[in-house]
């Protein structure tokens, strides 16, 4: 297996309860974490991890895996990383696309100009905000909506945008 087979699904934040449940920063829903096995990154002496539980509290994700049953254990987890081959993730809908696909697509206006390349994502409360570096190696965050993603091609690595006016000069960072 190469490292591209495997995807990032979730970033274990902190120890949450005292039996071993951890906070985790992630797209997915608890349902598609319940029951399954994560390969674990960062963090030396732990590999693989089985989801025994996974619920929301509010708007936090919190999953409680198989053999971690208390705080101090759930703490060793902190800042790893749950990976997950590309072909175990859960099929999607139609319209829906992992957002970890669209890193390394080229974003492109309309008139097929080159925005930048998709370098990663930030959730928010509000729509999730695509980062897209420029040739010029600035970074602009365009808000991941249907309105300005016009056109979504995954396996072309292209994804085309109708970019709001002034956006671009709005928020490069």
């Amino acid at each position: 297996m190469q490292a591209s087979d495997w995807v990032i699904v979730g970033r274990l934040e902190r120890s949450r309860g005292r039996r071993g449940e951890i906070l985790v920063r992630s797209s997915w829903g608890p349902e598609q974490f319940l029951g399954r096995e994560f390969q674990l990154l960062g963090c030396p002496g732990k590999d693989r991890l089985h989801v025994e539980q996974a619920w929301t509290h509010g708007d936090r994700l919190i999953l409680k895996f198989a053999g971690i049953d208390s705080i101090g254990e759930a703490d060793t987890l902190r800042r790893g990383e749950l990976a997950i081959l590309r072909a175990d993730r859960p099929a999607l809908e139609e319209e829906e696309v992992y957002l970890a696909d669209l890193a390394g697509c080229d974003v492109v206006d309309a008139g097929g100009r080159m925005v930048g390349v998709v370098s990663g994502w930030q959730q928010t409360a509000g729509p999730v905000l695509l980062a897209v570096k420029s040739a010029a190696g600035d970074e602009v965050l365009i808000p991941f909506a249907r309105s300005i993603f016009t056109k979504i091609d995954i396996l072309g690595k292209r994804l085309e945008v109708e970019l709001p006016e002034g956006l671009l000069e709005l928020n490069r960072s």
